[in-house]
């Protein structure tokens, strides 16, 4: 993933968080994860200006606290940061969790697989798009956000 910014990884779940880890080092992917076990956390992370800033998110719907679908709302309505990319990574398939889950902002949706080697190969796919896709940078942004003069 992009250079060594960090990855903000939100699971409860021990043994998922270490097979994530067990993957990104099987791919060679070296950028920093940083965990928070629930939304709540990786909210208050992303809110403090000291910490840097991640270049993806990766949650959970189902954490304590703040579900998943709570932090997509209240990431995207967010001025400093509704550019986060954020993917679910849920053990639902549910229709409704993934619709919902675009429906606030998501860039993807992708459920766990059961498979470590499907893990890998997931985490493979994810690192290539999102180190093709081009990101426009803050100052841009925040022009784009500024009424015109013409308005």
């Amino acid at each position: 993933m992009r250079d060594s910014m960090p990855i903000l990884l939100v699971d409860d779940d021990s043994t998922d968080v270490i097979l994530f880890q067990r993957a990104l080092e099987h791919l060679q992917i070296t950028n920093p994860v940083i965990r928070s076990t629930n939304c709540k956390e990786a909210l208050e992370y992303l809110e403090n200006q000291y910490n840097e800033k991640p270049w993806i998110v990766i949650t959970d719907l189902n954490t304590a606290e703040m579900n998943g679908f709570e932090f997509l709302r209240t990431v995207k309505a967010h001025e400093a940061l509704r550019q986060t990319i954020i993917i679910v990574l849920s053990g639902s398939s549910d229709e409704r969790d993934i619709a919902e889950s675009f429906k606030l902002g998501a860039a993807g949706y992708m459920v766990k697989p059961f498979d470590y080697e499907q893990l890998v190969e997931m985490i493979r796919v994810i690192h290539a798009y999102w180190t093709l896709s081009e990101r426009p940078h803050a100052s841009v942004i925040s022009q784009l956000d500024r009424p015109s003069p013409l308005q």
